[in-house]
């Protein structure tokens, strides 16, 4: 990180001041060239660059994340609800399954009632799906991008960290033995037995999936891909919707997150494509959804995506966050730092 980077990231500005966009520009010129690096790397590998629509009638289904409501008129005065999507997967697959063909896209998402250090309500999505990989290929070609995108080492947190490594792999259920001294496969949905063993008590109404995602938050990210990235692999099947089940262990998904420095910069999946299946998960993380949030509107099922599975080959995709990739290779400490306008 130069000293430019240095004082652009310590010195954040509002957007009212006249300097915003100035002192952060050593950030955002990084930002320009690594946009057209991510270009260049899938067009050598044979990606089409897409473009989907961002206002749809179902905008996602996962059950926590928060969405923008608008509308549609017509000419003729109908209307017509919509929202902006949370990702552009169910348009991405409906492409690879009409085309067959390796697709990327650098998409905004919006994610309703997120702000933070490395959260913001609008941010930019990389995506690319590839007919015919493997979770382990997918792995192989996420370490390939992004050690072509970020330096030999970065600074992240007081820690110099290398990507010139080779990248851990790392089963949840291993993550939570060595970080947690937990069986999280043989404890699933009985929390009081995660509880247990991994030596905590149980809050009130606290479930098996609450204590999972504690447990992750307190106790695993903050040890993962702290002396190099880390794929933390093969996810309990029920924290997977949009994912195959592991053929040689079926209380498993095939998916991963990639982890540096303590940012979750990735999550991928070996795509499921029995659209039956994929239903009765909508249907179950609607009503989940519904039971949480009550005040939420609802939306239709995507149709449209459901009925393109049966005929989309065996693809893995994966959506890793762009601007968090531009924030451990600038050094800067929030997300805002490297938006034009953050």
């Amino acid at each position: 990180m130069n000293g430019a980077e240095q004082h652009t990231a310590g010195n954040p500005r509002t957007e009212t001041d006249p300097t915003h966009i100035a002192e952060r520009l050593p950030l955002l010129r990084r930002r320009a060239l690594m946009n057209r690096a991510t270009r260049a790397f899938f067009d050598a590998r044979g990606y089409l660059e897409v473009e989907t629509p961002y206002a749809v009638p179902a905008p996602g289904e996962e059950v926590h994340l928060h969405v923008f409501e608008t509308e549609r008129t017509s000419p003729e005065g109908d209307r017509e609800p919509l929202f902006l999507h949370t990702s552009p997967e169910f348009a991405m697959k409906r492409i690879v399954a009409a085309t067959g063909l390796p697709i990327f896209q650098l998409a905004r998402v919006w994610r309703n009632g997120e702000g933070s250090a490395l959260h913001a309500p609008e941010f930019t999505m990389l995506e690319w799906y590839r007919p015919g990989a493997s979770l382990a290929s997918l792995m192989d070609e996420t370490e390939t991008f992004v050690k072509r995108l970020l330096p030999p080492r970065i600074h992240r947190d007081g820690q110099l960290i290398p990507i010139d490594t080779p990248f851990e792999r790392l089963t949840v259920a291993d993550a939570f033995h060595r970080y947690a001294g937990a069986d999280v496969l043989a404890t699933a949905d009985n929390a009081s037995a995660l509880a247990t063993q991994a030596g905590c008590t149980l809050r009130e109404r606290e479930t098996w999936e609450d204590l999972f995602f504690r447990l992750l938050l307190e106790r695993i990210e903050p040890a993962i891909g702290r002396e190099r990235p880390t794929f933390l692999t093969h996810w309990p099947a029920s924290q997977a919707a949009l994912a195959r089940t592991c053929p040689a262990d079926p209380r498993t998904a095939l998916r991963f997150e990639l982890y540096v420095g303590g940012v979750e910069l990735a999550n991928a999946f070996e795509e499921l494509t029995d659209s039956r299946e994929q239903r009765q998960r909508f249907e179950a993380d609607r009503q989940r959804r519904a039971e949480l949030y009550p005040e939420r509107k609802s939306w239709v099922i995507d149709e449209a995506f459901l009925g393109a599975l049966p005929v989309m080959p065996p693809t893995s995709g994966i959506a890793l966050g762009f601007d968090r990739l531009v924030m451990l290779a600038t050094g800067a400490p929030r997300l805002r730092d490297v938006l034009w306008l953050g």
